[in-house]
């Protein structure tokens, strides 16, 4: 009763089930290592956050790569802000996720001659986005500056496109290595995204702590996965067992047509075989009363008395 299995439909939808089945769970594995990743994330960003304030010069150098390690650690540095380099970064949201804006970047000079990157925080967009905004003049003379340690921004790595034929003094990406063309002078690879000390009047805002509590919906998005490639075998047994019921159901109800289909036939040649009996029977009844009648009268003829004979 399963050779409907074989049919063309039936290899069609199989063959799909068991494509989905492996699809479904690497999709369920890919959410977990994302859920997995995330939650290691979550784990460096704290334990950094939570170290010791290191010099600057300690975790990086000119045209070095930021550690992955390293990232989020906090650094301290001492020296001048070179306003003449100062650029603004597109495209921001401040602190609230909405607001559009620019973030500021200005180089801090250090004693060496060196300089790094500094983000001193967020300044809204205004009106005219062809213009350099007005951007909160950075500390005169020498200052100390605190703040996370940050890796050069790529467009691989960051998702933002680094257009081209911007206004003058602004950029897409903060990268050590495009802003060293700039400012002329050697630069620390990566950023620090300033925590202290707070401008005076609160601008630039200063970029909030990263959150590292949430771990996103990853892991339930994982379960979900492998629950749908569980419930594939289980459905192609119930949509099996449902068409080999329906099939069953069809036969028999051909079977119940076919044998009251010839229960009729039967029944209709019985009728007309009696119907053809009692029409031979009524005839020979008719036959002998009519013999009946014939004799009686001829009896009748011999008893009668004779006619007498004319004179």
């Amino acid at each position: 009763m399963y050779r409907f299995l074989l049919s063309r439909q039936w290899v069609i939808l199989t063959l799909v089930a068991l494509v989905l089945i492996p699809v479904m769970v690497k999709l369920g594995f890919w959410q977990f290592h994302r859920h997995e990743h995330k939650v290691a994330q979550n784990q460096l960003i704290a334990s950094s956050l939570a170290a010791r304030p290191v010099p600057v010069t300690e975790l990086t150098a000119p045209g070095r790569s930021l550690p992955h390690d390293d990232m989020w650690r906090t650094v301290t540095a001492t020296g001048t802000y070179d306003t003449a380099h100062e650029v603004v970064v597109r495209q921001r949201t401040a602190a609230d996720e909405q607001s559009i804006g620019y973030y500021v970047l200005t180089p801090l000079v250090l004693g060496d001659g060196r300089a790094v990157l500094v983000n001193r925080g967020w300044i809204s967009a205004g009106n005219d986005l062809t213009k350099f905004p007005d951007v909160p003049a950075a500390p005169r003379g020498k200052v100390t500056v605190t703040g996370r340690m940050m890796a050069d921004e790529t467009t691989a790595v960051s998702g933002i496109k680094d257009t081209r034929g911007l206004p003058a003094r602004q950029i897409m990406l903060i990268n050590s290595k495009e802003q060293t063309k700039r400012v002329g002078r050697p630069l620390l690879g990566g950023y620090i995204e300033q925590t202290a000390p707070e401008a005076s009047g609160g601008k630039p805002e200063l970029v909030p702590e990263p959150d590292h509590d949430s771990i996103g919906p990853h892991m339930a998005y994982a379960i979900q996965w492998w629950l749908f490639a569980a419930a594939v075998p289980v459905g192609w047994v119930i949509l099996v067992r449902r068409e080999r019921r329906d099939r069953m159901a069809a036969a028999a109800k051909e079977a119940e047509e076919a044998r009251e289909t010839e229960e009729a036939k039967e029944n209709a040649d019985a009728g007309e075989n009696a119907d053809a009996g009692e029409a031979r029977t009524g005839g020979r009844t008719d036959g002998s009363a009519e013999t009946a009648g014939t004799g009686e009268t001829e009896a009748a003829g011999e008893d009668a008395p004779p006619v007498p004979a004319g004179p």
